[in-house]
């Protein structure tokens, strides 16, 4: 029998729930999102629609990052694994340079 993780999460969620942790953590710093525009370079709307939507350029959103004191939060966003499977791995790791043809 399978296991089925009845838990999964939408990227539109994802989306979503970092909005909400972005305006929650501005508001925490009393920041408008006027001064949050200014403060990144970009207009109100696009936070507005940020806060809203979740939608947002990802240059944009390390900007957001930035401002409010998490920018560090995405250095590891796709760092590989640093735990080899076995010995035999250590010296035959080669970083890849391009996907295999289907």
């Amino acid at each position: 029998m399978t296991n089925i993780d009845f838990n999964l999460i939408s990227p539109h969620d994802v989306m979503l729930s970092v909005a909400q942790r972005a305006k929650t953590l501005r508001l925490e710093q009393n920041i408008t999102q006027q001064e949050l525009a200014d403060r990144v370079g970009i207009a109100i709307g696009t936070i507005k629609r940020f806060e809203k939507t979740g939608e947002i350029q990802f240059n944009h959103l390390l900007r957001v990052a930035l401002v409010l004191g998490r920018l560090e939060e995405f250095v590891n966003l796709f760092a590989p694994a640093d735990v080899p499977v076995s010995l035999y791995e250590l010296k035959d790791i080669k970083p890849r340079q391009r996907a295999r043809k289907k």
